[in-house]
C-alpha cells in the first residue's frame, strides 16, 4: 500500500510556479513556454524541469504514440531499482537465452548461453539500444519478458503514466504498445533519480568483449551527448511507425532538464529541435537548490525499531525552478516528518514531506521516503533501553 501512496504523492505533487504566466499550459497539451512551437516538426513534445517535474513547454504531450526504443527507459529504471534495492549487483552475471538472442533490430549480437555482467548489459542497452540485452535483463529480473512487462506496466501506473501501456521491454513494434511525451518525461525524470545511470547514457563510445577475440565497439545512438554541452542521456528511438524519437537530458550548473520529441522526420531535425528546447530552458530558467545530492536533510525518530534514529540524506537534488532574474528572497523550506513512526519500516516508505515556501506561499512539495529498511527491536533490546532510561533518569 505504501508504494501506491508514494506514487499518489508523486503524481499529485503540487509544484506551483513562481512566475505564474509561464507556469503550466492553460489548456492541457498546449505550448506553455510561449506561442512559438519549439519543436515544429515533431508530432508531440515536452520540456520538463527534472527536479520539480514542472512542464516548461509542451505540444500534444498527452497524445498516445509508439515510443520505439524509448521504451528502454522503463527497462533501465527497473534495472536501476533492482540494483538499488540489492536484488542485483552490477557485477552479477546475466545469461542470454535463445529467445533473448533471437531479437532483431538494434542489438549487441548476444549469442545463446553468452554471459555478461549487469553493467555490460546496461552499456549495451543505454548506448547501442540492444534489444537482445533488454530481454536478457528482463529475464534475469523477472524470470520472463512477460513477467517483466507486467512490472513495467505496474511501475508506470505508480508513476501516474496514464497514457502508457507496454507490450514488450525493448520497443519493437507491437499491438497495444504506446506512450506519450509527458509520460516519457515522467519516467525519464524517475530514472535520473539514479544519477549513476548517466555513466552509461552519457558515454559516447565504449567497448564490450574488449579483451576477447570478438570486441564490440559501442557508439551512442544519441549524438547530443557528444555535440551538446551538458547532454548526458537518455534514449533514442526509431521505427517506421514511430519515426525518429528522443528522450534527452542535459544539465548546466544546478539546472537539469528533460526534453522529449516524438515523430520527428529524421535524426538531424530531431537533434536540432531537442537542442532548441534545451537552449530555451537554459537561457530562460535557473534552479534554486534546497538540498543537493548527499546533503543531510534531518533525522527520523523511530519507535520500537532496531535503531532509534534514521539519518535522512538527499538521494538527489531538491530545488525550485526560477525564471532568470527572479528574486530568491523569501525562499525557505520545512521538513515535515510523519509523527510517531514505528518499526518496521520499508525502504521507500513515505515518511514525510519537504515543503518549500516563498514568503507564505507554498511553491513546491516533495515526498520524502525512508532510505533504508528498519526492523522491529527484539524484546531484549527494548528491555535494555528501558533499563538504561531508568538508570539515566535516576
Amino acid at each position: 500500500m505504501w508504494k501506491k501512496s508514494l506514487a499518489a504523492m508523486l503524481s499529485l505533487q503540487l509544484v506551483l510556479w513562481i512566475a505564474a504566466p509561464l507556469a503550466f499550459a492553460e489548456e492541457k497539451g498546449g505550448n506553455s513556454a510561449s506561442t512559438v512551437d519549439l519543436a515544429p516538426n515533431s508530432v508531440s513534445s515536452v520540456l520538463m524541469d527534472a527536479d520539480t517535474g514542472t512542464v516548461i513547454s509542451s505540444k500534444n504531450m498527452d497524445t498516445k504514440l509508439p515510443p520505439a526504443s524509448i521504451t528502454k527507459i522503463m527497462t533501465m529504471l527497473l534495472i536501476m531499482e533492482a540494483v538499488d534495492s540489492g536484488k542485483l549487483k552490477m557485477t552479477d552475471k546475466v545469461r542470454t537465452s535463445e529467445y533473448a538472442a533471437s531479437m532483431g533490430g538494434s542489438q549487441i549480437f548476444l549469442e545463446p548461453g553468452e554471459e555478461m555482467t549487469v553493467e555490460e548489459m546496461l552499456k549495451g542497452i543505454a548506448m547501442a539500444s540492444g534489444n537482445d540485452a533488454s530481454v536478457a535483463m528482463a529475464e534475469k529480473i523477472a524470470g520472463s519478458e512477460e513477467a517483466f512487462v507486467q512490472m513495467m506496466n505496474e511501475r508506470a501506473a505508480e508513476l501516474g503514466m496514464t497514457n502508457t501501456h507496454f507490450a514488450n521491454c525493448n520497443g519493437l513494434p507491437a499491438d497495444n504498445h504506446y506512450s506519450s511525451a509527458l509520460d516519457i518525461a515522467t519516467m525519464s525524470r524517475e530514472l535520473l533519480k539514479h544519477p549513476e545511470i548517466t555513466k552509461f547514457t552519457g558515454s559516447y563510445q565504449d567497448y564490450l568483449r574488449k579483451d576477447t577475440e570478438k570486441p564490440f565497439w559501442l557508439v551512442n545512438t544519441n549524438k547530443l551527448v557528444r555535440f551538446y554541452d551538458g547532454a548526458d542521456g537518455l534514449k533514442t528511438g526509431y521505427t517506421s511507425e514511430a519515426k525518429y524519437c528522443l528522450a534527452a537530458t542535459a544539465k548546466r550548473d544546478n539546472l537539469r532538464v528533460v526534453a522529449v520529441v516524438l515523430g520527428e522526420p529524421n535524426t538531424k531535425t530531431r537533434n536540432a529541435e531537442v537542442s532548441r528546447l534545451f537552449d530555451y530552458a537554459f537561457s530562460q530558467y535557473t534552479n534554486y537548490p534546497i538540498f543537493k545530492q548527499g546533503d543531510s536533510m534531518g533525522t527520523l525518530k523511530i519507535g520500537k525499531g532496531d535503531i532509534r534514529e534514521l539519518p535522512l540524506v538527499a538521494k538527489h537534488q531538491y530545488s525550485v525552478l526560477l525564471k532568470k532574474g527572479e528574486a530568491e528572497d523569501g525562499i525557505r523550506h520545512e521538513l515535515k516528518l510523519t509523527p510517531n513512526v514505528k518499526a518496521p519500516i520499508e525502504q521507500g516508505q513515505p515518511v514525510g514531506t519537504l515543503i518549500v515556501y516563498k514568503g507564505d506561499q507554498v511553491i513546491a512539495e516533495f515526498p520524502i521516503a525512508s532510505p533504508a529498511n528498519v526492523g522491529k527491536a527484539g524484546w531484549w533490546l527494548l528491555f535494555k533501553r528501558t533499563v538504561s532510561g531508568v538508570m539515566t533518569a535516576g
